[in-house]
């Protein structure tokens, strides 16, 4: 018999994805408005990197769930997932949402903040589920400094 997590992990990503792309979608029409810098990759690209970063991250917790032991290091691993999620989401409100580049772009570096944190507290007990995050990471931070550029050029 299935887990019941290999079903809820994944449907909680796909929930937090949905939410992300509805209001993306909705913001779509502004965001065609202002001046992006060079480097803005193609929609196409931003979301095929988002849907690969969502699958790696479903991996890294599915591996911790089901290999840690449920300590309370355990729950703060969740508690910082659910953190992430929401911080995820949070920058998509901001930016497509509302419109509010400079607060997206602080949100965005907590967004990565709390990757960071996530890698380091999972390290210990999964270097796989950690190493999971790092393309995340590293897509955060270039995501950050898109912001900051566009809201460079549009201030």
């Amino acid at each position: 018999m299935i887990k019941p997590n290999y079903i809820v992990i994944p449907l909680i990503t796909i929930f937090v994805s949905v939410i992300g792309s509805t209001i993306t979608t909705k913001g779509m029409t502004w965001y065609k408005t202002i001046n992006l810098p060079k480097i803005t990759p193609p929609g196409q690209v931003i979301g095929t990197v988002w849907t690969i970063l969502f699958i790696l991250t479903t991996i890294s917790v599915l591996i911790i769930w089901n290999t840690a032991q449920k300590t309370d290091n355990f729950k703060l691993i969740i508690a910082l997932f659910v953190i992430n999620a929401f911080l995820n989401i949070l920058w998509t409100y901001l930016f497509f949402g509302k419109h509010l580049i400079g607060p997206a772009i602080i949100e965005a570096g907590l967004l990565g903040l709390s990757v960071i944190i996530l890698i380091i507290f999972i390290w210990p007990v999964s270097k796989l589920a950690a190493g999971l995050l790092i393309p995340y990471a590293g897509w955060v931070a270039f995501a950050t400094y898109l912001t900051y550029l566009i809201w460079s050029l549009n201030k």
